[in-house]
């Protein structure tokens, strides 16, 4: 007879919050699972191919599903909250859910996938609506024997110029219909080399951030491959955290190659063709000059803080290959060079406005490692906010906004200018993120967060996201816009994005990992015999200096039925979307509210459903539609974030998740709402392991995150993008922990262990299998952290990630579904909406 096992108790984790009254009877085991869905869609669609003609829901976005494109974009790239559009805005109130698109237009497509086909149309670039300027796209009619083409989305016809002209067939097709691309893709990307399509020089400032003895250019910039320019701290802080050497080791690593002592070798991988400058600073400013000329980098320091220009003319940007010597020399030195160093503070808003001088009329990406908050020169800032004092008051918001509006302004200029910021903040106190993290949000760029930096565990890190950083599709001067077919109107963007006019988005950089979302309303009904379409184009500079158009687009059915929205609903679009409005929320409203709204939305949409498609059932039945049986555990985790956590946690932190959230794919997004967990100790023999015959390998199941699923005797690894913890449990078998970590006993397995070890057992190559196809879907390898039972601190960080259990400030999912149920229930029988009145939040059940 098998051995009983008991599930542990709730492990540490940080104070949730109690259910008020009286708790319905549920079975844990019985309420809806996220996992069962995730499972189940993979079962189907990673068999199957996905075709992309409307009328059938694409897969989850958990899924590794292979899509062919028919006309209407691959779901990788746009995704929609229902996929039957309601007819009318009465009815899409009725079913509250929202109607959004979240757009991820360079994303890392599987490799059984086509690429995206390039279209070059010659000097007189796309064919184009005359009226609503949309791009030719497979939804459009052709009329007049092929003379004229019918807008989809606005439905002016436009005139075929002569080199674009083709005779029709007897289904009113052209002839070269199957060799145009851009007739029969929903992606293309168009090569506009007209200078109409090179991006414009921004409006002159009447007080410019810096000095240039040069005019400021007044003609579109002429696009030319990706400048980098890196900065490195080199304050006291930078040299005793050791950020300064691991940044420097790490990006000579990229530029020339490296081998380990084990004998492998990796090659070198920042782009080629692509230039590199190098700046540093404390509280001046250090220029270097690279010039291959010179036997050895030459330097100019800035002192003067208050009127700041590049001092150099040639040399600020070279080749790195042909500076190799140069360069190479540099980096090798400067960790040495600084070692003495006793000056504290940095100038952060300097080194910025020094970047934006340095690309000014290019475009480019600036990658700083900061250590310390920015106490000199332009947007100097201090520590004198007490960050307990305001939590919980109306004050809260001022957390998320910038303290100094020169960050503001510094974000605006280079997002106009082209530039994107990037940021590794490796600090040991505060460093305001609120205010500094505006650049790099605005801009397009990502932060990388390591408080308490220490090399030994931080530095595989953080070359990890360097690596992927200059590796990933990354395309710089851009400028997106969403068209929609009359009817339906782009109301609002979501991102970390600029918003240069109430119809464009602009960015200096993008790239494969980044998203942004748009709210949809209606300007009238639609016809439900014709599609709603949806196109949204990116114009950019490749990181080799092509300019380009990539055109998404999208038909959807349309629909005067309920039951056919709540059908076809997309619950990973709506929680992505969910989770962006409540993050661009923080700086407008209370954490309270924003949580309050959440489960509002939440019990709103059941709500919907319960009223338009289940109103025989019983008030005191709980109704959820299938497509959003996943939903209130998902809300839930969205108040559980970091950002709208209800315990103490650091602003930094806040608004350092804030920036995650809103930039991140609906995968990612999921995935930290959701962290993936999985059973270690009991994987089967042929899970995770290469098949003999065809070399594939299947992996195991998720399970739910709670404890109640938890033995002692376990190893559980968990995954939130951010985190990767493998917990350990205290009756651990010795030989479980042998074939994993190469110990026999608990007590000298080590916790500060950064990488797992390659061992000879079966399990330890099943493990690193399946960390492998984690690294190869993200591209980068999160924090790895070993957890011991009752035995190591981070244990609350692991049990913080158990979505399910009463933590964060927030009840248990089974507590929640019940207050969910007690909203929808108190509105069936009282009448009027669950939004109406504080009286349906509050009430002591």
């Amino acid at each position: 007879m098998a051995p009983q096992y008991q599930h542990i108790p709730q492990p540490p984790h940080s104070a949730g919050e109690p259910y008020k009254g009286l708790r319905a009877r549920i079975d844990p085991n019985q309420i809806p699972s996220p996992i069962d869905a995730i499972e189940a869609d993979k079962e189907i669609w990673e068999r199957q191919m996905y075709m992309t003609l409307p009328g059938k829901n694409p897969p989850l976005s958990t899924t590794d599903f292979v899509a062919f494109d028919q006309g209407n974009s691959n779901p990788k790239y746009m995704r929609v909250t229902t996929w039957n559009v309601p007819n009318t805005a009465h009815l899409a109130r009725e079913c509250e859910i929202p109607l959004a698109v979240v757009v991820q237009p360079f994303v890392d497509l599987d490799p059984r996938e086509e690429p995206v086909p390039l279209v070059d149309c010659g000097e007189s670039g796309p064919p184009r609506c005359t009226q609503c300027r949309g791009y030719i796209n497979p939804w459009c009619i052709w009329t007049a024997g092929g003379s004229r083409w019918k807008c989809n989305l606005c439905g002016h016809e436009t005139e075929v110029s002569q080199e674009y002209f083709s005779n029709l067939d007897a289904n009113f097709m052209r002839l070269d219909h199957a060799n145009r691309p851009e007739l029969n893709k929903g992606t293309v990307d168009f090569v506009v080399s007209s200078e109409d399509y090179w991006a414009p020089p921004p409006l002159p400032k009447l007080t410019p951030m810096y000095y240039s003895p040069e005019p400021q250019p007044t003609t579109p910039r002429v696009p030319q491959p990706t400048n980098y320019l890196f900065a490195f701290d080199v304050s006291l802080e930078a040299i005793e955290s050791g950020l300064l050497q691991s940044a420097c080791q790490t990006f000579l690593n990229i530029l020339y190659g490296y081998a380990t002592e084990q004998g492998m070798s990796f090659e070198p991988c920042f782009p080629p063709g692509c230039r590199v400058g190098i700046l540093t600073f404390d509280r001046t400013l250090h220029f270097y000059n690279l010039s291959p000329k010179l036997p050895q980098a030459s330097l100019i320091v800035l002192a003067d803080l208050e009127e700041i220009f590049v001092p150099l003319r040639d040399g600020m940007f070279v080749d790195p290959y042909d500076s190799r010597t140069v360069v190479e020399g540099l980096l090798s030195s400067l960790p040495e060079r600084y070692s003495s160093t006793t000056i504290k503070g940095a100038c952060l808003g300097a080194v910025l406005i020094a970047g934006l001088a340095s690309l000014v009329g290019k475009g480019g990406h600036v990658v700083v490692f900061q250590s310390t908050m920015p106490t000199v020169g332009p947007g100097a800032l201090d520590s004198s906010v007490d960050e307990s004092q305001v939590i919980g008051t109306e004050k809260e918001r001022t957390l998320f906004l910038p303290r100094d509006r020169v960050w503001r302004d510094i974000a605006e200029e280079c997002a106009e200018e082209g530039i994107g910021v990037s940021m590794f903040l490796g600090m040991s106190k505060t460093i305001d993120i609120g205010s500094i993290g505006v650049v790099p949000s605005t801009t397009g760029g990502d932060i990388y967060f390591h408080p308490r930096f220490k090399p030994f565990r931080d530095q595989i890190v953080l070359a990890s996201q360097l690596r992927r950083l200059v590796t990933r599709t990354t395309v710089y001067n851009c400028v997106k816009r969403i068209r929609s077919s009359h009817g339906l109107r782009i109301l609002k963007y979501y991102g970390n994005v600029h918003e240069r006019s109430p119809t464009d988005i602009e960015v200096g950089v993008w790239d494969a990992d980044k998203a942004f979302s748009a709210c949809i309303e209606h300007t009238r009904s639609l016809d439900e015999r014709q599609h709603a379409y949806l196109q949204c184009a990116v114009l950019y500079t490749t990181r080799h200096g092509q300019r380009r158009v990539r055109t998404c687009n999208l038909a959807l059915q349309v629909t005067s039925l309920a039951g056919n929205v709540y059908r076809f609903a997309d619950m990973d679009a709506v929680v992505c979307h969910l989770a962006r409005e409540s993050m661009m929320n923080l700086s407008s409203r209370r954490m309270s509210q924003i949580r309050e709204e959440l489960t509002d939305q939440c019990s709103s949409i059941l709500l919907g459903y319960r009223r338009n498609c289940a109103a025989a059932t019983t008030p005191t039945q709980l109704i959820i539609p299938e497509a959003f049986r996943s939903l209130p555990v998902y809300t839930l985790a969205i108040t559980k974030t970091k950002p709208l956590k209800g315990r103490n946690v650091s602003a930094d932190v806040r608004n350092y998740y804030v920036h995650k959230v809103l930039s991140s794919s609906i995968r990612s997004t999921l995935q930290y709402l959701y962290p993936r967990m999985l059973a270690l100790h009991d994987l089967e023999e042929t899970i995770a392991l290469p098949e003999a015959e065809t070399g594939r390998m299947a992996y195991p199941a998720l399970m739910r995150n709670s404890h109640l699923y938890m033995e002692a005797r376990g190893v559980y690894l968990i995954d939130n993008e951010e985190f990767m913890i493998f917990w350990v449990g205290s009756s651990v078998e010795r030989e479980v922990l042998f074939d994993l970590f190469g110990v026999d006993d608990l007590m000298v397995l080590d916790p500060h262990m950064t990488q797992l070890p390659l061992l000879g057992t079966r399990l330890s190559q099943q493990v690193h299998n399946i960390l492998a196809h984690r690294y190869s879907q993200r591209g980068y390898a999160p924090k790895m952290l070993i957890v011991r039972q009752n035995l190591d601190a981070m244990e609350i960080e692991f049990s913080d990630m158990l979505t399910e259990d009463r933590n964060n400030g927030a009840m248990s999912y089974l507590d929640y579904l019940c207050l969910v149920h007690k909203q929808i229930n108190v509105a069936l029988t009282q009448g009027g909406s669950i939004s109406g009145g504080p009286s349906l939040r509050g009430s002591p059940w």
